[in-house]
């Protein structure tokens, strides 16, 4: 019985000293690479990330991290790999763009697929545009009231998504596609893409329109084409 006593003693030592001993500068992050950063600066990506006060090595976590760099737009999560004694290497994911929009400075904003902004994008950048017709107030709308048009934006086809211009979403949730051509294809509800896209490219592909005709894709097994609306 006095030997388990003291076995479980020393152990108990050993575990307090080796916690102690972890905490030592010498095994304090002193070195941090920072991987898949390609749209903040990385520089800013450190200072936030809190690794310059060079923290524990046994204490860190990635959450923790992820917390901190949650001001950044374009970064969406982290994992992190130690390199003991005091080296670690900060792997970032970061979101990407699907469309472009104005803010309400008129500043033209990339934008995720779940509508939020992620600064500032140069005039004639190839993405498709979004609109939000007619909204209530001068406030961004794509992540409320006009998220399905960056849904859509997000789901487009190779076939064609580099034919569309402008994504437009009114207040009832009905979505647009404005081509290059131009021709416009009313999608309606941001619902059913796949088929609706499949109505589109084989428009597009075996169907000879004219600039401004709109066609409504709303129920794809029935197609409407009309001309363009009276001016």
């Amino acid at each position: 019985m006095k030997f388990v006593v003291v076995a479980v003693l020393v152990l108990a030592s050993v575990v307090v000293a080796g916690k102690w001993i972890l905490r030592w500068s010498y095994f304090r992050v002193q070195h941090v690479t920072f991987v898949g950063v390609h749209h903040e600066s990385s520089l800013r990506v450190l200072h936030a990330s809190g690794l310059e006060a060079h923290p524990a090595m046994i204490g860190l976590d990635a959450p923790s991290i992820e917390r901190r760099l949650a001001q950044f737009p374009w970064i969406t999560g982290i994992t992190i790999a130690k390199h003991w004694p005091n080296s670690i290497v900060v792997t970032v994911r970061e979101t990407s763009a699907v469309a472009v929009a104005f803010s309400s400075h008129h500043v033209l904003e990339y934008v995720d697929r779940s509508g939020r902004e992620l600064g500032a994008a140069p005039i004639g950048v190839n993405f498709p545009t979004l609109l939000y017709l007619k909204p209530a107030k001068p406030t961004w709308p794509y992540e409320h009231a006009g998220a399905g048009a960056a849904y859509v934006a997000s789901q487009l086809p190779v076939a064609f998504r580099d034919q569309v211009a402008v994504i437009s979403e009114d207040a009832r949730g009905q979505v647009t596609l404005k081509m290059t051509t131009p021709i416009s294809f009313i999608l309606g509800p941001a619902t059913q893409l796949h088929a609706k896209f499949v109505a589109i490219a084989s428009v597009i592909a075996h169907t000879t329109l004219r600039p401004g005709d709109v066609v409504d894709v709303t129920v794809p097994d029935e197609l409407a084409v009309t001309g363009p609306p009276p001016s």
